[in-house]
Parts: C-alpha cells; structure tokens; sequence
C-alpha cells in the first residue's frame, strides 16, 4: 500500500509541477526579457522536463502494478484519449525546450536573448496549448476513475 501510495503521490505532486512551470514561463514570457527572467523561464523549463519524465514513469508503473492493473486502463479508449494527449503536448514542447536551451550560450555571456515579437508570440500560444492539454489530461483521468469508456 505504501508505494501505491508513493507512487500515486508522485504522479500527482509532478502533474502539479508541470502545470507550475508553464505557468511561470508563461506569465514570464516577454519580447524583452532580463537575464534573471531568462534564466526563471529556462529553470521552469528543466523543471518542466524532469517533471513531465516523472509523471510518465509513475504513470506506467500505475498501469502496469498500482491503481486498477494494466487490463483496465488498457481496455479504455479514454485512456488512449489521455495517453495520445500527453504525447502530442510532450511533442509540441520540444519547440520552445530547444528555443530556451539556444538561450544559455548568451545568458553566461552576460547577455539576455534576441526575441523578435513573432518568436515571442509563438512561443506564447505553444505554452497556453500545453496548458490547454493539461487540463484535459485530469478530465479524462477523472471520467476514467468512474469506469467512463467513451465520449
């Protein structure tokens, strides 16, 4: 019971973080930006990833020895709805993970990024679909715990 528990726990506490860090980059994200702010928004990003890694192998050892056992969540489509979910937003944030990783050359040259406003809104619009499809992700976790097997 106590590493279901443990596990659940974490699952749970990394969700949250997720959510923290897009969150900060996104209400940190500017055209011009500080190097403390820069630096605020590549933290939360390692943040993010670490967190998000977390959340993928607690939700597989769920799956596969916690919770309700493998046959259940792999027997409902709305569990694939989540799964596909997480996917395409752990896909869609290798942009801006890979535009704030570019950042780190100039910020230990003393130097905050170049944005031009384009950039700056792409990147914007990036981070608030992730926070879209993370609010989808407890919905249909939630409609997965009441045994919902579709729309």
């Amino acid at each position: 019971m106590w590493k279901s528990s443990l596990v659940a726990y974490l699952h749970y506490a990394s969700f949250m973080l997720i959510f923290a860090a897009l969150s900060v980059e996104g209400v940190t994200l500017k055209k011009e930006l500080s190097i403390s702010e820069t630096w605020k928004i590549v933290i939360a990003d390692g943040v993010y990833g670490i967190s998000a890694t977390v959340v993928l192998i607690t939700g597989v050892l769920r799956v596969l020895y916690f919770s309700k056992g493998a046959d259940y969540y792999l027997s409902n489509p709305v569990f694939y709805a989540k799964v596909a979910i997480f996917v395409a937003i752990g896909t869609l944030s290798l942009y801006p993970t890979f535009s704030f990783l570019t950042w780190i050359k100039d910020l230990r040259q003393g130097n905050p990024p170049s944005l031009e406003l384009s950039r700056v809104n792409q990147l914007a619009w990036i981070i608030k679909i992730e926070l879209l499809g993370f609010i989808l992700i407890p919905l249909l976790a939630a409609m997965m715990a009441r045994g919902v097997k579709g729309w």
